[in-house]
């Protein structure tokens, strides 16, 4: 009937390391690229506003 038994120091220790490398790997998908990828979102990203800016209503 005795479960099992749990470090809670190195369960602490664990999960907070799991939580370290979750935010490695987001940081790297976010700056983890090649300029010109960057620049390509950049140009997307203005193509789009600009896109909208197009179909604004004129404010009166």
């Amino acid at each position: 009937m005795t479960g099992k038994l749990v470090n809670l120091s190195r369960a602490r220790k664990a999960r907070a390391r799991s939580e370290k490398a979750r935010i490695a790997t987001a940081n790297a998908a976010r700056h983890g690229r090649t300029r010109a990828e960057k620049q390509a979102e950049a140009a997307e990203r203005e193509r789009a506003e600009k896109g909208l800016d197009a179909h604004r209503r004129d404010p009166e």
